[in-house]
């Protein structure tokens, strides 16, 4: 799952151009999470001190140009990113297939660490991505966080055993990630502004796409030339993602670079000597003190428990469950599919609910998502279990495609990219959680029926509880328009009690002045 990005609310700076753009985040996913798309984007409003003069004027997004491969650029990285963690079902039975053993009776449990632990990773490092990239620009950010991850992947191919992976895969890898995701989103806002929705639908496509193809690739690979090559070849996209961060120019350079006779092409610079001023405060954390964005940042996470088991334990219980069948993948493919289908059509339905009441269809989501968990070991058919996972795939795409419009109406535009980024690392404990407990179920009992079942639980109790925010909501403006109201109340009375007093004090100088 994929965070979907944040619309442009506020603008921020970067040290890397006095050009304040919007900051989407997104998600993601959430996946992108896994498996559908995040984390996202830049933290509270903070404002970067350049080396240039202050009051100059950001310019204006150019609604193209360059602006198109930079948009190309953020796609490929949505999809190398998320698309590797979709297909992360494939590359967990390649590893119990290398690295298991039948002394091992938690070889499942040891095996799920690493996918849970690298998709918790990226939603972990949201909040402080945020910062970085406010700090740094997205130019260097991207560029550092591909080449991490890229050492990392590369790592991973060199193992002995599985623990090292935590380290190499779960880790670096996944740190690398994150910070080369976050600044692919926060540009869009820099180059586009009247397109931007256009430009985030098709870069969040990328991880569409790339869940769609990426499981058939990894299975060919994986049964050609086995899984150390195959993390070697997705190297390559890791690399292709370094080059891409190099696009993420700033639009303009500052004033002083231009009377000093610097012309742009150092643009293309990536340590480019800037003296900037840290933001002051990194954290916003006033935005809990909003009793319904509070609830949300509780409701979500609560939720999530189970909803990356399937996306890394599905393809080890189809092998035990329908041996003889061939293309098992296509499940993950069903998922890609409709996951990028539901996002652009509750997107659109998104648009027509008023308000908060936006997260009842993050409640519908949750519960499609429970009750379809719960129906996975109730599948005797293969033709059943894909069309569960065209359904799941379905209400994916809901729950991440609305996630930026709730912040929006929870705490407002000025701090919607801390509020997500918030919100994501607080998701990641429980997607780093729930496979390995679920794969620990698997050892014990030898199936993973009860694993499922256990998994569809979270969703339906934390979408019981996001039922509450539209009330909690309502309340607090009803309590703040009363208290509005009383205030207008006192200032109407106070007015018309000096317009008495006056006038009672022009009526006695009149008769003072009769008398």
């Amino acid at each position: 799952m994929v965070p979907s990005p944040v619309k442009p609310g506020s603008t921020q700076g970067t040290s890397e151009t006095e050009s304040l753009g919007s900051a989407p985040v997104g998600a993601a996913p959430l996946p992108g999470l896994g498996p559908s798309d995040g984390p996202e984007a830049d933290a509270e409003n903070v404002e970067v001190e350049l080396a240039g003069p202050a009051g100059t004027e950001p310019p204006q997004p150019p609604e193209g140009g360059w602006g198109w491969l930079v948009m190309l650029a953020a796609m490929w990285c949505n999809g190398s990113v998320f698309g590797i963690q979709n297909a992360c079902g494939v590359l967990f039975v390649s590893m119990l297939d290398t690295f298991g053993s039948k002394d091992d009776e938690q070889m499942v449990f040891k095996t799920a660490w690493v996918s849970s632990l690298s998709m918790g990773m990226i939603f972990f490092c949201c909040p402080i991505v945020s910062v970085v990239t406010d700090t740094f620009g997205c130019r260097k950010t991207a560029v550092v966080g591909a080449a991490v991850g890229f050492t990392g992947l590369l790592s991973s191919s060199f193992v002995s055993s599985i623990e090292p992976l935590y380290l190499t895969y779960g880790i670096i890898f996944a740190c690398g990630c994150a910070f080369a995701y976050q600044p692919s989103l926060v540009i869009l806002g820099h180059y586009f502004k009247k397109r931007l929705g256009l430009v985030n639908g098709i870069v969040t496509a990328g991880s569409s796409i790339f869940t769609i193809l990426l499981p058939l690739l990894l299975r060919v690979l994986i049964n050609t030339v086995g899984l150390f090559y195959t993390l070697r070849v997705l190297c390559i996209f890791m690399f292709v993602l370094f080059l891409a961060g190099f696009t993420y120019r700033p639009l303009a350079s500052s004033v002083r670079e231009k009377e000093s006779g610097i012309k742009g092409g150092n643009r293309f610079s990536l340590f480019s000597r800037r003296k900037f001023s840290p933001p002051k405060n990194f954290f916003n954390f006033a935005m809990f003190k909003v009793t319904a964005y509070a609830v949300w940042a509780v409701g979500i996470p609560l939720a999530l428990f189970g909803y990356f088991v399937p996306y890394v334990h599905l393809m080890k219980h189809v092998n035990e469950r329908f041996q003889d069948e061939d293309n098992k993948e296509v499940l993950l493919m069903c998922i890609g599919i409709t996951s990028g289908v539901g996002r652009l059509f509750f997107g659109r339905i998104a648009d027509c609910v008023p308000g908060v009441k936006k997260v009842y269809l993050q409640v519908l989501s949750f519960l499609f998502i429970g009750l379809m968990s719960m129906m996975i070991p109730l599948c005797n058919v293969f033709g059943a279990l894909i069309a569960v996972c065209l359904v799941m795939g379905i209400f994916d795409g809901c729950f991440i495609s609305i996630m930026a419009p709730i912040a929006f109406e929870l705490v407002g535009a000025q701090d919607v990219s801390q509020a997500i980024g918030f919100l994501l690392g607080f998701m990641s404990v429980p997607m780093t959680v729930g496979p390995p407990i679920a794969g620990l179920l698997r050892d014990k009992l030898g199936s993973y029926d009860m694993s499922f079942y256990l998994a569809g639980i979270p969703p339906l109790i934390g979408g019981a509880i996001l039922c509450f925010i539209p009330w909690i909501h309502s309340k607090k403006q009803r309590e703040i328009s009363r208290t509005t109201g009383g205030e207008k109340t006192e200032k109407m009375l106070e007015n018309q009690s000096s317009l008495l007093s006056s006038s009672s004090g022009i009526l006695k100088k009149e008769s003072d002045s009769v008398i």
